[in-house]
């Protein structure tokens, strides 16, 4: 299963925010897609969907930024990715043209059942668990301490 850039954008804003409240600094969707090496448009996209879930909190003006919550600290990464998915199947088949096999096709529920599998495993990891271990050192690397957005 390919997860959407969407999502990949989603979760790196995610852990990028996990770790600011310990580097102290004003983090903008300006500066994660510079971090992230991403389009500011794409990141701030991802952004109004995690603000939406309730995962981010946004505060306008000269001293504004992006916080995680508490619940986007929380939350497991398999809970993530199906909300920024959206639960899409992993095969449409239905639609402009749907599929001729789709009243008798087992595929899709074969397909449905893995991605469940998907889903399920990585209910085993928090945010936490992703922004521990080697990868705190990178993401400390891009959250240095009082780092100002231009």
């Amino acid at each position: 299963m390919q997860l959407s850039r969407f999502t990949d954008l989603g979760l790196r804003a995610m852990m990028r925010l996990a770790v600011s409240e310990a580097a102290e600094a004003r983090v903008t969707t300006r500066l994660i897609a510079r971090q992230v090496d991403a389009s500011e448009h794409h990141i701030a996209k991802a952004v109004t969907r995690l603000v939406e879930l309730g995962l981010v909190r946004s505060h306008r003006g000269r001293t504004g930024g992006l916080f995680i919550t508490p619940a986007g600290r929380a939350i497991s990464v398999g809970r993530l990715v199906r909300e920024l998915e959206r639960d899409r199947e992993v095969v449409a088949c239905t639609g402009i043209r749907p599929c001729p096999l789709v009243a008798a096709c087992r595929l899709r529920l074969a397909l449905a059942d893995a991605q469940e599998a998907f889903y399920r495993e990585l209910d085993r990891y928090t945010l936490e668990d992703l922004v521990s271990g080697p990868a705190i050192g990178l993401l400390h690397v891009l959250a240095p301490p009082r780092a100002v957005a231009n």
